[in-house]
Parts: structure tokens; sequence; C-alpha cells
């Protein structure tokens, strides 16, 4: 039988401070899209783009990169046939696994990247990088580390 443990409920300083992020998370995420936009890329579309472009020749297993954006399989086939169709990756069959399917970067996807690049770097330093002092943003980064940490332990635990 499992007992019962009294809720830990927050304080106010922890109340602020969890409101804060949240507020913080969705605003610069509602921005970050917002600034997208004008180049027909969502925040997911950006994702996809950038680890397909960091990754070597330009390619990700579909497993591998539904890993990566946490997204399931079933969301992520979608989002990459409609990224099809603009044509900014394409899926080539896995060789050593039949089953397996790599998302690949085109040529036009490439070039998206390194147009867009710039543009999202500027709306990440306009809206959250230059509004911090060095110390500040070393500070949040050493805040930050735990919890991230603690959540990529978390991933795939129900």
């Amino acid at each position: 039988m499992e007992t019962e443990t009294a809720t830990r409920w927050l304080t106010d300083t922890e109340q602020c401070a969890w409101r804060t992020h949240l507020d913080v998370n969705r605003l610069l995420t509602y921005q970050l899209e917002k600034d997208l936009q004008p180049f027909g890329l969502t925040m997911n579309d950006y994702e996809i783009l950038v680890n397909l472009s960091e990754s070597e020749d330009d390619r990700m297993r579909m497993s591998d990169l539904a890993s990566a954006t946490l997204q399931s399989k079933s969301r992520l086939s979608h989002q990459i046939t409609r990224m099809e169709n603009a044509n900014l990756v394409r899926r080539e069959n896995c060789e050593s696994d039949r089953r397996g399917l790599y998302a690949v970067l085109t040529e036009h996807g490439r070039e998206t990247m390194r147009k867009v690049a710039p543009h999202h770097v500027a709306s990440v330093r306009r809206h959250f990088i230059d509004l911090l002092d060095p110390e500040a943003l070393t500070e949040l980064d050493k805040a930050l580390k735990p919890i991230a940490e603690h959540l990529l332990g978390q991933r795939g635990r129900p």
C-alpha cells in the first residue's frame, strides 16, 4: 500500500520563479516562431533543419530525429511529409535496415538554412541573449544545467 505524503506547496518565491519561467518559455517560443514566419518555417521545421545540417552527410535516421526533436514517429512523419512538399528534406531508404528511413537535407533545405540562420540567431540575441549581461547568462546556464541533465535522464521513463 502506497503511503500518502503531504504536498510540498510552492513558496511565493518558488511560485514566482516557476511562473516567470513559464511566461518566458511561452513568450520566447512565440516570438521566435513569429520571426521565422516570413521564411515559411515553424520552430519545428527549423529544429529539424538544424539537426540535419549538423549531422554527418546532412542525414539522420527518422527514429533518431524523432528522439532528438522529442516528437512521436507519427508526428515527425507528418512533419517530414510537409517539409518534403516544400523541398527542404527528402526521405531515403536505409540500405542496412529495410524498415529504416533517413531524413536528408536537400540542397534547397541547405540554402534555406544559410539564409534563415543569421535571422534566427539575431532573433535569439534580440529577445534573449542581449537582454542579459554576461554574468547573468553564465549564472542562468549554471542554474539550468542540473534541470536539463535531470530531464535528459528521465527520457523514455514513464
